[in-house]
């Protein structure tokens, strides 16, 4: 938990992950998220909906509640993508949308460099993160996007496993003074 003027903040690291769902023209698909993990920072748990075995308004209503007690979500490229993404999904399913938050985004908030990747896998193996990324290989995706047990299994590790890489990295990020700080997002 961090202090600011006396006060604590609560922070929520979270990720979603999504399938191509239909296609709107010209090879552009839309998607469907599948998965959601939320961690608070001072949490070792996190907390994981996934498709197949929550409905789509499920596990936005308990994302949502934990979104509504944040101080700040972090995340990486979410800003661009998973805040967008939730957004989207929340219209669809008739719910309203995530309200302004500070939002601290390690790809968009990083220190501006060149040559070299910012995802997120190579800066947690640039910075020795113990937390590693969970690779997929298609045919484990193919089985997430179709909602089998072994798939379902897959997601939760993978969804789970970028979060908890996330808050190690983030931590280290700040330490080393390569992130700068969290901006506000505002949804609607």
């Amino acid at each position: 938990m961090r202090w600011v003027d006396g006060k604590s903040l609560r922070i929520l690291t979270f990720d979603i992950e999504n399938r191509p769902l239909s296609y709107l023209g010209m090879d552009f698909t839309t998607g469907e998220i599948t998965a959601i993990g939320a961690s608070w920072d001072e949490a070792n748990t996190v907390r994981v909906w996934l498709l197949g075995k929550h409905t789509l308004p499920e596990m936005l209503a308990g994302f949502l509640r934990m979104y509504d007690e944040a101080d700040i979500v972090t995340g990486h490229y979410i800003r661009k993508h998973d805040l967008p993404v939730l957004n989207g999904a929340l219209l669809e399913q008739g719910m309203r949308p995530l309200g302004a938050k500070m939002a601290s985004d390690t790809k968009l908030d990083l220190v501006r460099s060149r040559y070299m990747s910012m995802s997120q896998e190579n800066l947690g193996a640039m910075f020795g993160i113990s937390h590693r990324k969970e690779h997929m290989s298609q045919v484990q995706w193919r089985e997430a996007n179709r909602l089998t047990p072994k798939g379902l299994y897959e997601t939760r590790r993978r969804v789970a496993g970028d979060v908890r890489q996330h808050k190690e990295l983030r931590r280290k990020l700040v330490e080393v003074g390569a992130l700068g700080p969290p901006k506000l997002w505002r949804g609607p």
